[in-house]
């Protein structure tokens, strides 16, 4: 097997590129506005119900609409799930990696076409969505390729007289929850990781971001995925999403979202129902309250330069976007003057057009909540840029900075996901480590200083899952910096890492007397 590189980022600067990917739109505003039913055990189901998913830079505009689960469906699809997995756990490991290679390339031929539907139902610019479709084409090709490392299982000891084996086998149905951010990447990993090591899935998918799903699960039916492996059932947390968690057929519960949501998941789970024989795995990644740290020996452009664009790339809807900016008094003006003029040459707008460096947040929620925050922010330092917010035809918020932000105020401590980042002076490194953890999330971070000392000393205390030195804290790359944090930020499961798989499976050891 060839080790795999990355699915490489598209070069928009060049031409051909931008045709390309101005095709890719054209064929995604061809279909927008459709109906996708449901799938359970590989029959179309369509509900009077729907999702409607609609564009957030243009409200009027709907990108698609869903049917949407109910319990009885789910109950269906999990029964069908249940039965399918009793063959779907006996097929080869090798076969299984091969519908993900087949997956993997079917959207590399179809890369502009999935980034710009990531453009229409997400808001994401050109750039960011085509990392998306990258790293969920990267999830596919390495996961088939771990599947393929891991399918012998590990070598153990054996005495004379016998012979002994370590192997690994599935765990049963999975309940895959994925998040609005990383509408195609994050649903596609977590979905594929599932399947690959022979369990079944449900998928559902975040509301804001259904069709993206529906088009990936089309995807798997063409590359050869039997019926019923995958069940596509989109609904509301509450009605499909509580009824599935608590179900005593659910092995385990793969989920990415809000602290909050996350916590009522690991609850539920942890709760034995009548019928169930086992105790469910939580697989979580939840929020962040990311820091980029600047000492006074660093390089104060790459310092600005990384704090603006890990602030404010896809508007700070990401677990790993920098929120809070710390700097050691020395340098702390020279940094926030330089960041404050590079976010004022930000471009803010509908990132159908490439010229726009950011786009709308995701809904009126979020819309609502990142405003309030702005409001907060005004009492808790000094606005300096930004802080205006527009929901009259999308959801555009610009990018905001807040100064002299006290360590201990709530811009500091709360995950806003949105387009504000607070800047809080540090009297020392020391004190700017401190700073960096007194927060219940350790997600990731980043530290930019030439001093090598500092470095060993943040390696060692800066408790984050995923710290970056002299870059930004956003943007890991599957195999490369496998993903994951401490504390609120979830249970560590690192995706795009060599134990992910792992967390799909259990261990069983085998012992023959000779």
């Amino acid at each position: 097997m060839i080790p795999y590189k990355h699915e490489p980022f598209t070069d928009f600067s060049k031409e051909e590129n931008q045709k390309a990917f101005q095709e890719g739109l054209k064929l995604v505003e061809s279909y927008l506005g459709q109906d996708y039913p449901l799938v359970i055990g590989g029959e179309k189901v369509t509900t009077d119900e729907k999702i409607v998913s609609i564009n957030p830079a243009n409200k009027d505009e709907i990108v698609g609409r869903v049917s949407k689960a109910n319990r009885d469906l789910a109950e269906k699809a999990m029964t069908v799930a249940y039965e399918t997995f009793q063959t779907w756990k006996k097929v080869k490991p090798e076969v299984r990696a091969d519908i993900l290679f087949k997956a993997a390339a079917i959207i590399r031929r179809r890369k502009h076409e999935f980034s710009a539907l990531l453009v229409k139902e997400a808001g994401k610019p050109w750039n960011e969505a085509d990392a998306d479709t990258a790293e969920g084409i990267d999830f596919m090709e390495y996961y088939g390729r771990q599947m393929l490392k891991l399918k012998d299982g590990i070598p153990v000891e054996s005495r004379p007289g016998e012979y002994n084996r370590f192997g690994y086998i599935p765990l049963g149905v999975g309940i895959i929850i994925s998040p609005w951010n990383f509408p195609f990447a994050i649903m596609a990993g977590t979905t594929v990781a599932a399947l690959v090591t022979g369990n079944t899935v449900l998928l559902k998918p975040a509301s804001t971001t259904p069709i993206v799903a529906a088009k990936f699960v089309e995807v798997l039916e063409e590359a050869g995925l039997p019926k019923g492996v995958l069940n596509f059932v989109p609904g509301s947390g509450s009605e499909v999403g509580d009824y599935l968690v608590d179900h005593p057929k659910t092995r385990f519960i793969s989920f990415t979202g809000s602290r909050d949501v996350g916590l009522r998941i690991y609850e539920r789970a942890s709760k034995v129902n009548e019928g169930q024989i086992w105790l469910k795995r939580v697989i979580a990644e939840m929020g962040g309250k990311d820091t980029i740290v600047v000492d006074k020996e660093a390089d104060l452009e790459l310092a600005a330069q990384s704090i603006v664009a890990s602030a404010f790339g896809f508007s700070g809807q990401k677990c790993s976007a920098c929120s809070r900016a710390v700097i050691v008094e020395d340098v702390y003006d020279q940094v926030l003057n330089r960041a404050v003029e590079l976010t004022k040459q930000l471009t803010v707008g509908d990132t159908v057009d490439r010229g726009k460096y950011m786009g709308p947040v995701v809904d009126q929620a979020a819309y609502d909540k990142i405003m309030s925050y702005v409001e907060i922010g005004k009492s808790e330092g000094k606005l300096m840029v930004g802080g205006e917010g527009d929901d009259s035809k999308g959801y555009f918020v610009q990018p905001t900075i807040f100064a002299d932000v006290d360590e201990n105020a709530r811009l500091m401590k709360e995950e806003i996901f949105g387009p504000v980042v607070a800047f809080s002076k540090a009297k020392d490194f020391n004190h700017a480590i401190e700073i960096a953890n007194n927060t219940e999330y350790g997600l990731t971070g980043a530290v930019i200083t030439n001093n090598r000392d500092h470095m060993e000393q943040a390696r060692e205390d800066f408790h984050v899952g995923n710290l970056y030195f002299n870059r930004g804290c956003t943007g890991a790359i599957v195999g490369y910096q496998p993903f994951g944090g401490f504390n609120m930020s979830g249970t560590d499961s690192k995706a795009g890492g060599p134990d992910y798989l792992v967390l799909h499976m259990q261990a069983k050891t085998t012992s023959e007397m000779l």
